[in-house]
């Protein structure tokens, strides 16, 4: 049975992650290329198993948080797409990283426009950030692309970081008068 929190878009299926995904997870999160740029780095098997136990934990208590990302056509897991609480407190993150075979085929962006929607229509979350390297061009480009607009910068281990947010557009008339 399909989780309520499961979204599809035309080509994705993203699902949150559970037990079922851990292989996937410790491979993604181990490897350099497809998740260095992230804000913790590459993770060893142990943290991502605790980092997969925080996220079943997440949807629990949030009603939003990290999904595996699967190509609808053939089940291939190609990353993970997530809404998640940045620790240094600047809000509700969404976060993205998938494998570098995947790059420039539009997942990304179609992963991420399907979280930030969620985000915003479903979990009500009223804004919604990302943080990039200045240097990230690519992340740039989907964050960019999606809408998000540069709110602020700040330095971390020698690099410069910019903060998007996208802010949950206001309800139309029709929805505030009840139809």
């Amino acid at each position: 049975m399909e989780s309520p929190h499961a979204v599809r878009t035309s080509r994705l299926t993203l699902r949150p992650v559970g037990p079922e995904h851990l292989a996937d997870l410790v491979a993604l999160k181990g490897d350099e290329a497809a998740f260095g740029l992230m804000l913790h780095g590459t993770r060893s098997p142990a943290q991502a198993r605790q980092d997969l136990e925080q996220d079943i934990a997440c949807w629990a208590v949030h009603g939003y948080g990290t999904w595996a990302v699967h190509l609808s056509a053939t089940g291939a897991f190609l990353g993970i797409v997530a809404l998640a609480e940045r620790p240094d407190g600047r809000g509700v993150a969404l976060r993205f990283a998938l494998w570098p075979h995947t790059r420039g085929k539009g997942y990304a962006r179609e992963a991420a426009r399907a979280a930030l929607e969620f985000g915003h229509q479903r979990a009500g979350l009223a804004r919604i950030v990302a943080v990039a390297r200045e240097d990230n061009l690519a992340s740039r480009g989907v964050l960019e692309d999606l809408g998000l607009r540069r709110a602020s910068e700040f330095p971390r281990d020698g690099h410069r970081m910019l903060v998007y947010e996208s802010l949950r557009p206001p309800a139309s008339p029709a929805s505030r008068d009840g139809g």
